[in-house]
């Protein structure tokens, strides 16, 4: 049996800033979730749908692992990737850095962790891998899903190796801490106006502020749209609310890393991001709220609300970015 010691499993909210702090932490640097987030340049928007899903896709950050490989950058940390087809040579990318004492950070599909209870195939999710015995691999994933967690080895292989949307080929990594690293107060700034420039130039009409007015003009549809109403509603409004994928969670994590932005840098324009994105945090709720009625009741009257609200949204995020951006 190997197990690293001194993990510390803090309940967070988003799979791969809870991983991102436990590679962290063992490296010796304590990061708060919302300053992973934010110094990962993390916010964004994707509308997705096309003919081969069976519901829309609501993204409220940036792609998978591209929130990684931004804060790995602007914090001179050495992040060390590897990806193979071979169920072999993955298994040993993990073992050789836990038994040498480290955690490691996967990228996988939850639908085949045994833990997981919602099963869904999510090619996105990360987590920390601390330790592994003959049966089972020790995992840290988010407070939703239990904090520290254990899996079958063989669920575990099946997750990192699953093919399909937003996975990876058995990606893992691990995280190395420069003997001088940049402060991370003197990388605030530009983490905020990289991801205001990214959400506000966006090259297509379904990512950023215009991804939200698309959203805000097909939801009102998704009784029509719906396979199975009462039940794709209800879930995609969980997975927005608590999961982040519309963003209610994101906006939230958002609103939280502007704020201890601001207790630390005296600007007026982080002042107003902040209120922006307070704002936005309510009214993703509201949305969330308004589709899961929706798909309960069958009120179409309740999309058209979230509709509104969501066009709303696009005006408030775009104005809070286009301050950011200037900072």
């Amino acid at each position: 049996m190997t197990i690293v010691q001194g993990i510390e499993a803090r309940g967070m909210q988003h799979c791969e800033t809870t991983a991102l702090g436990v590679l962290l932490r063992h490296e010796g640097l304590d990061l708060s979730e919302p300053l992973l987030f934010g110094l990962g340049s993390g916010l964004s928007f994707v509308y997705w749908d096309s003919k081969g899903m069976p519901f829309p896709f609501l993204g409220g950050r940036v792609k998978p692992f591209e929130l990684t490989r931004n804060l790995a950058g602007r914090l001179g940390l050495t992040l060390a990737v590897a990806e193979t087809t071979s169920p072999r040579k993955a298994w040993q990318n993990v073992a050789t850095p836990l038994d040498a004492g480290r955690p490691v950070g996967l990228q996988l599909d939850s639908f085949h962790l045994d833990y997981f209870r919602s099963k869904v195939h999510f090619g996105g999710h990360v987590v920390a891998m601390y330790g592994y015995d003959e049966h089972h691999a020790y995992l840290v994933d988010t407070d939703q899903q239990g904090g520290t967690v254990r899996t079958s080895r063989e669920g575990l292989a099946r997750a990192r190796a699953e093919r399909g949307p937003m996975t990876a080929r058995n990606r893992s990594f691990t995280l190395t801490l420069p003997a001088r690293p940049p402060a991370w107060q003197d990388q605030l700034i530009p983490a905020i106006r990289d991801c205001a420039e990214a959400f506000l130039s966006a090259p297509i009409a379904n990512l950023g502020h215009r991804g939200i007015a698309k959203a805000g003009k097909q939801v009102p549809g998704w009784l029509r749209r719906a396979g199975e109403p009462g039940q794709d509603l209800p879930q995609a409004a969980l997975l927005m609310e608590r999961g982040g994928t519309g963003g209610a969670l994101f906006r939230a994590l958002y609103r939280d890393f502007l704020d201890e932005c601001a207790r630390l840098i005296d600007d007026d324009g982080l002042r107003t991001g902040h209120r922006l994105y307070a704002e936005a945090a309510v009214l993703w709720t509201e949305v969330s709220t308004l589709i899961a009625k929706a798909g309960e009741s069958g009120d179409a009257d309740c999309l058209e609300r979230a509709g509104a609200v969501l066009n709303e949204l696009s005006r408030i995020e775009h104005d809070a970015m286009q301050v950011l951006r200037t900072l």
